[in-house]
């Protein structure tokens, strides 16, 4: 038998999903993550995914792994120190940026600009140039640049990018400098530009090359740990990590292009939510994952997750894909206070984390958390066993808030029913981000909820949303898990080409896509993944002739060769519309033109649960609970969920138990079993 297992490491919980690849039966686990060392938690995880599974981890062949070393990398400042050879004259790249300040016009009066990735005391400057057209005006010199690059090794690097002005047009000296830098810096990782973002702007093409550098050491000794790690315990397995944009990489294309990595723990989130919202016959949908630490949302049209061409961690922006997730500080750990000089409460985004977690998983922690409110209004029951172990403790969950109410002159449960209103008005402003603000109505899509804390919140977004319905899909806390288990191997290839529609030719266009479609498909070809599994997309950045903006163009090259640019001219001017409420009678302009190579998806089917009546039978009650709910006490009932059926109605309030998550079903709302065991809640008749 053979078995792919999908692992998320998030902030609080590292989830494990267990998938029997012959007959789809699926096994889960949920273990506290190692923020030392988060392979620790990973091994600890699939030890305790076999045991439950009674499977021998050698017949595990794939581990789809999502991960957050990059991430945390950049928001930490721990990455390598980075040198950067540029050309003569462009030196100051990283300072001078795009000289943006974010904030108002005064903005800039308390704005600290964060220091380069790649300090100016290691930066060079290489006598080479390269014009626009991709013609050599300039050859490297390069005795000149072996003295500055032996500099650079005094100054104790740890790794190297090299972006030359224009090489996207001309890759010719960065090869020639990155054979160079290999002899005289043996063993120091070398980034090309032309490698890693073959396009134009120099800051962005920059900026990106030089993140790639600064997490690539960190991410390698991960992937090479994790990988000899799971050796060990399995001998033939195979390990991919997921990309930012919900494709698959394997371990040695993730360790050589980290940067693609930036936001692969919320990919992943996303990518099992299209996979069970496809089985529960919806398409279009809003993607709602809290966690521990964040939120992380997303809105996902037509089965296909927005993608942006952009990756911002903390301050740094990145020019490559990731899906379109906006995620703000608002989770189960995140900690409520009341400053003394507003008197007003404020929610996050500091978080409890992990160590030592909120105070009602009695692991030392005191400060009140989004977790302790939800257990002290009863939504979190004491007959919960968190991960299937961890005991909750009611009586410390209101030790903690006490001193909100306090602060606050009201009771503690009108304090946690506070702190539960603020942190979900923070995460309804991250979902407008994603639809309403991105010219999407809400009211067309379905709202899903998953994570850890998701479904405890889940009915409340959707009625701020008033998206309906709101699917809780089984085994929530770990979707992101199952996300990464069924997604597929994925690259792409780019190339910058500034043309008006009229200045080419259909011919000339498609030729190139040609090149770029055989570029990304050797990826694949290296994978393993046969030629008929494999499907390929095509993309293009247009904007207005004069214009700075870019939209992204999806179109089938097929219907691009029968029917001319209007393709995706039109295309172009309906986003555009969209977004900003017009379109232009102006000349339309090609920038940049991708091709997408992706292997098949898993096949793995979702599983069916026995039909039962419109009434829950009695041995899926657990029993009731006082919950406070619309400002008042109220009795909710308990139910198991291994224990519902397809056709059952669970009349709100209620609260759905099961080992990794919990469902709260407000009152005045009904929640409705699937064929596949999602819960589907909407307003009661």
């Amino acid at each position: 038998m053979s078995y792919r297992l999908g692992v998320d490491v998030g902030g609080t919980f590292t989830d494990l999903i267990l998938v029997d690849e012959k007959s789809g039966n699926i096994f889960t686990a949920k273990v506290p993550s190692t923020p030392e060392d988060s392979s620790i938690g990973v091994l600890n995880g699939i030890e305790r995914v076999c045991r439950t599974a009674n499977v021998n981890p050698n017949e595990i062949s794939q581990v789809m792994h999502g991960t957050t070393v990059a991430t945390n990398t950049i928001l930490t400042g721990t990455g390598a120190k980075v040198g950067l050879v540029t050309t003569k004259g462009y030196k100051q790249v990283l300072q001078i940026a795009r000289s943006y300040v974010p904030g108002g016009l005064g903005g800039w009066v308390i704005y600290n600009k964060s220091e380069p990735l790649a300090p100016l005391a290691c930066t060079i400057e290489a006598e080479e140039r390269t014009g626009a057209n991709g013609k050599v005006v300039r050859q490297l010199k390069k005795p000149a640049l072996k003295t500055e690059l032996k500099r650079l090794k005094n100054e104790n690097i740890e790794a190297l990018t090299v972006s030359l002005v224009n090489s996207y047009a001309n890759a010719k000296h960065e090869k020639e400098i990155g054979k160079v830098a290999k002899e005289t810096l043996p063993g120091i990782p070398v980034s090309l530009s032309s490698d890693v973002v073959p396009e134009m702007q120099e800051y962005e093409r920059t900026i990106t090359t030089v993140a790639n550098s600064y997490v690539r050491p960190k991410v390698a000794t991960y992937v090479r740990s994790l990988q000899r790690k799971l050796t060990r315990k399995m001998k033939n397995v195979k390990l991919h990590i997921l990309r930012s944009d919900g494709g698959m990489a394997s371990s040695k294309v993730a360790e050589s292009l980290p940067v693609n990595l930036l936001m692969s723990g919320p990919a992943g989130g996303v990518s099992g939510a299209v996979w069970v919202a496809k089985q529960a016959g919806f398409e279009d949908l809003l993607t709602f994952d809290m966690g521990g630490t964040s939120t992380d949302v997303a809105l996902v049209q037509d089965g296909k997750a927005r993608l942006r061409r952009e990756t911002t961690v903390g301050d740094v922006t990145v020019r490559a894909s990731s899906v379109d997730v906006r995620t703000v500080g608002a989770g189960g750990g995140s900690i409520a206070h009341v400053p003394e000089l507003t008197g007003a409460l404020r929610v996050g985004p500091e978080s409890a984390g992990a160590e030592p977690g909120p105070s009602a998983y009695n692991k030392g922690g005191e400060a009140p958390t989004v977790t302790d409110a939800n257990v002290v209004l009863g939504y979190l029951p004491t007959e919960v066993r968190l991960g299937g172990d961890m005991e909750i403790r009611r009586d410390l969950a209101e030790k903690s808030i006490k001193p909100i109410a306090k602060a606050l002159g009201v009771s503690i449960k009108r304090a946690a029913a506070g702190i539960i209103d603020i942190v979900n008005e923070n995460m309804y402003g991250a979902l407008r981000l994603v639809s309403v603000e991105q010219g999407y109505d809400p009211r067309d899509f379905a709202l899903i909820g998953f994570g850890g804390a998701g479904p405890l919140h889940a009915n409340a977004l959707g009625k701020l949303m008033n998206s309906w319905p709101v699917i809780i899909p089984p085994g929530p806390g770990v979707l992101c898990a199952y996300g990464d288990a069924t997604t597929r191997v994925r690259d792409e290839a780019s190339r910058t080409f500034i043309r008006t529609f009229s200045q080419t030719t259909v011919a000339e266009v498609a030729k190139i896509y040609a090149q770029l479609a055989n570029q990304a498909e050797k990826t694949l070809e290296k994978e393993g993944v046969n030629k008929k599994d494999r499907t390929l997309s095509y993309e293009a950045d247009i904007r207005y002739h004069g214009q700075g903006l870019l939209l992204t163009v999806n179109f089938d090259i097929k219907d691009l060769r029968k029917k001319g640019f209007d393709v995706i001219g039109d295309s172009f001017d309906e986003m555009h519309k969209q977004l900003f409420t017009f379109a232009l009678d102006a000349d339309k302009e090609l920038v940049n033109l991708r091709a997408v190579a992706q292997g098949k998806s898993a096949d793995i089917s979702a599983g069916k649960v026995a039909k039962g009546s419109r009434a829950p039978s009695k041995t899926s009650q657990i029993g009731t609970s006082k919950v406070y709910m619309d400002g008042k006490d109220q009795v909710a009932t308990l139910y198991d969920r291994s224990k519902l059926k397809s056709g059952n109605q669970v009349d709100g309030p209620a609260v759905v138990l099961e080992m990794d998550s919990t469902t709260v079903i407000l009152s005045g709302h009904v929640g409705k079993v699937d064929t596949y065991g999602n819960i589907l809640i909407t307003p009661s008749a």
